[in-house]
């Protein structure tokens, strides 16, 4: 890959002591690493812990090539900065840890620390994915806006003539000679009323969120003892669980279908065989809806499946966007309305043999105000 680099020389040399400023560091929703002149870690705050996969009483002593991650291009910048004492960026450059792969943009700068004889680094580092999905929330939200106008619309569409199916049947039954024939126009009825329900039950027409205080890890059970019902017999389930999490304040049912809705297309997708993650895990400060929270709790559903198209994926959420013989392409429509309705984001990303859904929530406003 081919990196653009911006050099500068600092008008003045920083002369800190980095320790001091550790609880600084970890309200700023940039990612900081301090590495010494070995490249090895010394600090890092909270937002660096999110993009580098690792905890900070693990990462530090670490060195930052081989053990946390590998990336020659951002070590041999690092060195060439404590080398020239210059700093320099680089736009664009991926990185792999041990769970994921990131795409960061990267500033290095060589500083003099009161604790070291020779030059420390300080790396910057944003997640330009990360970044990208920030940019596109109000995108999202209009998004979102249009997909529920189009679910009300649809939900009418539909209820309007079951209305009149209902009406007739009754004015029929009233004009019928025979009880046994007024059963069929019951049955006219019932369905009705049942379709109706159905409607308002699958779509999710302006029902108000009936939240409850509850760990995310209740729904991920529940869901995964539906689909254990489904699930073709070589198809393997598999929970990767934090079981540390905080709980989350939201509509039970709501987040249940939400998550039901994700993994039956990732039941689609493996089709006979193959294996299905679900993953809990805490970011901190992270932003949802412009918002930025101290903590929030994900959900994440993955598959091996063959992925979705490139030419999908812009349009996945969207209403009637199916790439299923016959699927009805609400789905995702609705799950992330729902997930919208209890101050949440769903996310995904999906290349062949790995897609991955999450849902990300915010945690318990009780829990949130007593988190340090």
């Amino acid at each position: 890959m081919t990196i653009a680099q911006n050099a500068y020389r600092p008008e003045n040399s920083l002369d800190i002591s980095l320790t001091s400023l550790d609880s600084v560091f970890d309200l700023m929703a940039t990612a900081l690493v301090v590495l010494n002149h070995e490249l090895v870690i010394t600090h890092l705050n909270s937002s660096a812990e999110n993009i580098l996969d690792i905890s900070k009483d693990k990462a530090i002593g670490l060195s930052l090539e081989g053990q946390v991650f590998y990336s020659k291009e951002l070590a041999l910048l690092c060195k060439k900065a404590i080398d020239n004492q210059m700093a320099y960026r680089t736009r664009e450059i991926s990185i792999k840890t041990k769970n994921k792969h990131a795409l960061l943009s990267c500033f290095v700068t060589p500083f003099s620390d009161q604790g070291f004889e020779k030059p420390s680094i300080l790396l910057e580092l944003q997640d330009v994915r990360r970044d990208r999905i920030i940019q596109r929330e109000e995108e999202l939200a209009n998004q979102r806006k249009l997909s529920r106008t189009i679910i009300q619309q649809l939900a009418h569409e539909v209820k309007n003539p079951l209305g009149g199916l209902r009406g007739a049947a009754q004015l029929l039954e009233r004009k019928l000679p025979s009880s046994d024939l007024k059963k069929y126009t019951s049955v006219i009825i019932d369905e009705a009323d049942r379709l109706v329900y159905l409607v308002d039950r699958t779509l999710g027409t302006g029902k108000i969120p009936s939240k409850e205080r509850l760990n995310l890890h209740e729904i991920s059970e529940y869901v995964i003892a539906i689909i254990n019902n489904e699930k073709k017999p070589l198809v393997q389930i598999v929970k990767d669980y934090d079981p540390s999490i905080p709980s989350v304040y939201v509509d039970k049912d709501q987040i249940i279908q939400a998550a039901l809705n994700i993994v039956k297309n990732s039941l689609y997708a493996v089709s006979k065989e193959g294996k299905i993650v679900f993953r809990t895990r805490t970011l901190r400060n992270y932003t949802l809806g412009g918002i930025k929270h101290k903590l929030v709790i994900k959900l994440e559903i993955e598959d091996n499946g063959p992925g979705i198209s490139e030419e999908m994926q812009p349009t996945i959420f969207y209403p009637l966007v199916t790439s299923k013989a016959t699927g009805t392409g609400l789905g995702l429509t609705i799950a992330q309305d729902l997930i919208s309705r209890n101050e949440g984001l769903i996310e995904f990303s999906s290349e062949p043999g790995l897609t991955s859904f999450s849902i990300i929530l915010p945690m318990c406003a009780a829990e949130e105000e007593g988190s340090i």
